[in-house]
């Protein structure tokens, strides 16, 4: 699990522009980019929900759509696009298997990162599985995440009712 950056959902740090976070020229973002609004939230209720693994990677597909990472034509940025959707299917996965189910998904989209959050009910906290090995079949899924994302953790809630497990991915130079 994330030891780097342990904070709740929602809390992304600075903003670029903001004391001590340089911020990007008009000009240069839009290059890099498109336009969209900082701080911007995608949310799905899957709880109850049939299917929930395919409609929060669908979900998060056409989201992707909508920010201008899909279609991809750069390698780099495909295979950007592709990691999101590989993340957003193991951390629904996960609560799939060992949380009741997913409540909801959430992706975060700032100037910085995106960032993916699956809420549940569940009391356990996810870890990769240490050794990994390879051969052994399941439990990939948080060494993928972990191998896959910048940063990720698990913010258990404060009234005891399950937890918040996120990733952070960051983006692409070029789309």
């Amino acid at each position: 699990m994330s030891t780097t950056r342990p904070y709740p959902p929602g809390d992304l740090g600075p903003e670029p522009g903001s004391a001590g976070v340089p911020s990007v020229s008009p000009g240069a973002a839009a290059a890099a980019s498109p336009v969209v609004p900082a701080g911007q939230i995608r949310r799905l209720r899957l709880a109850g929900a049939k299917g929930a693994v395919a409609r929060g990677r669908d979900f998060a597909r056409e989201a992707l759509h909508d920010w201008g990472w899909l279609p991809a034509e750069a390698p780099d940025a495909r295979a950007a696009a592709e990691d999101v959707l590989l993340v957003a299917s193991e951390l629904v996965t996960n609560a799939c298997l060992h949380a009741d189910g997913p409540e909801e998904l959430r992706l975060r989209y700032t100037a910085k990162v995106l960032r993916l959050e699956v809420s549940d009910n569940g009391s356990g906290s996810p870890a990769p599985r240490t050794p990994h090995q390879a051969g052994r079949p399941g439990g990939h899924g948080m060494f993928i995440v972990q191998r896959l994302c910048s940063d990720w953790g698990v913010v258990h809630h404060p009234d005891g009712t399950g937890k918040t497990v996120w990733a952070e991915l960051t983006l692409p130079e070029a789309r």
